[in-house]
């Protein structure tokens, strides 16, 4: 079966619609899928071909909007709404358990969520939110609910696990690995931890796939830059303006040498990291514009030492082993 070239253009749409074969019958989690957001569109998307699409959030109010917007557009729709703080371990374990009681197994694991940067926050569990939401509460969502994962593995099919990263990734030095359990308001940056972040993601997905030796395939990805929630929130526009992504009225800079993506377009690459056939013989690999891309990885987000690092520190983080 032959499928089509992908490019910066592509849209989720075409991709769910190439791939609508892969994506028939699956159950799908997403992490992060508020409106006007990456992660909703994802779910808005497959929620036309999947069997089950489980939207989550820590907003109760925000996620029913979610789930009501898609059911109204497609009403034939199978979503489950989850509340999900990735902030806070407790309440990852309260959503795991939530999941391990659903009847069905899961075929796929979408963490999108992020947290918007701005001064140094600790959260309940004193871990640097972004980190927290980005790799730490992540990490013990896939351990805890990795059994269901694994039931949807056949002679034909692998679970997957997406990390959306992003390029920004590029933008520092490296994981400093102290910090991750022990977080210095003095070594924070804003950007310096979204860029730590987004590099965990993808150390992540490279280790993950490295452990679970065939049993689970996990992939990173640059979504793009694209205008969503996460911009217009306080705590990243100030940061954003500065860099010169948003013009001084916080709209997005387009006379620069960014090139923007619609939301269509930025939630592309999400779906082909869950479905794309082609990339079942690349675990592990990092996407840009819907197709594969690792030598647009920064050397310290590729690093297998570090990646084997950030998983032991991790795993004591959260008091539990992760081994397959």
């Amino acid at each position: 079966m032959s499928f089509p070239i992908f490019t910066f253009d592509t849209t989720a749409d075409e991709v769910a619609t190439a791939f609508a074969q892969q994506i028939q019958g699956k159950n799908v989690l997403i992490t992060g899928t508020s409106m006007n957001g990456i992660g909703f569109e994802t779910a808005r998307v497959l929620a036309k071909h999947a069997n089950l699409v489980i939207i989550t959030g820590y907003n109760t109010e925000r996620l029913a909007l979610s789930e009501e917007a898609i059911k109204k557009e497609i009403p034939e729709a199978n979503i489950r709404s989850l509340i999900l703080d990735l902030s806070s371990l407790a309440a990852v374990r309260k959503a795991a358990a939530e999941v391990n009681a659903y009847t069905e197994p899961l075929h796929v694991l979408i963490h999108n969520a992020a947290s918007p940067g701005g001064k140094f926050k600790l959260t309940v569990d004193n871990l640097e939110t972004q980190m927290a939401v980005a790799q730490i509460g992540p990490f013990l969502l896939t351990k805890l609910i990795a059994s269901k994962l694994l039931a949807t593995r056949s002679a034909s099919y692998t679970p997957r696990v997406v990390y959306v990263s992003s390029g920004a990734h590029q933008f520092v030095p490296g994981i400093d690995l102290n910090t991750v359990a022990h977080p210095d308001p003095a070594k924070y940056t804003s950007g310096g931890g979204y860029g730590q972040a987004k590099s965990a993601n993808i150390l992540a997905a490279i280790e993950l796939s490295k452990r679970a030796k065939g049993r689970i395939n996990a992939y990173s990805l640059h979504p793009g830059v694209i205008s969503t929630n996460i911009n217009q929130k306080e705590e990243s526009k100030a940061d954003l303006i500065a860099a010169g992504v948003l013009n001084p009225d916080g709209l997005p800079n387009t006379t620069g040498s960014i090139r923007w993506k619609t939301m269509a377009q930025g939630a592309a690459t999400t779906l082909v990291a869950a479905f794309d056939p082609r990339l079942e013989a690349k675990p592990g690999a990092y996407l840009l514009d819907c197709v594969e891309a690792n030598d647009k990885i920064a050397p310290h987000a590729s690093d297998l030492d570090t990646a084997a690092k950030l998983w032991t520190v991790t795993e004591e983080i959260i008091g539990e082993s992760f081994s397959f």
